[in-house]
């Protein structure tokens, strides 16, 4: 490589330097973040790359579900859509757990955000028993 081509890049890799540098100034360093998935509610990292990419793609919110959890909601999404095309029946078991008891159960539905979700017992408990 000549002297002169060799200076020309020191010279753009410094003036690339100093574009990155002005272009991070005034902005709050990122750090990790823990954050409770709204699914499974264990607590998941967010990580100071992954705010990086997501201010880049001008996403505003932060993710909301772990990443087994988000694999979980794409597979379930992928399920429904292929019913709809073939027009089968989808039959789930989602896994939940009671509102009121806090035991495991399974429910033919997936759960709105924010409605309880109850196990049998407690369900037949607070509507009455069947006739």
């Amino acid at each position: 490589m000549s002297d002169d081509l060799t200076e020309r890049v020191a010279v753009s890799e410094v003036e690339n330097l100093e574009t990155d540098r002005r272009s991070t100034e005034g902005t709050p360093q990122l750090e990790d973040t823990q954050i409770a998935c709204m699914d499974c509610g264990e607590s998941f990292v967010w990580t100071a790359g992954e705010q990086v990419f997501f201010r880049d793609k001008n996403l505003l919110n932060p993710p909301k579900r772990c990443k087994d959890c988000k694999k979980a909601k794409n597979l379930r999404l992928d399920a429904i859509e292929k019913a709809k095309v073939t027009g089968e029946r989808h039959r789930i078991e989602v896994k939940a757990n009671c509102a009121r008891c806090s035991n495991p159960t399974t429910v033919p539905f997936y759960p709105s955000q924010g409605r309880p979700v109850f196990c049998r017992t407690c369900f037949l408990e607070l509507n009455g028993k069947p006739k």
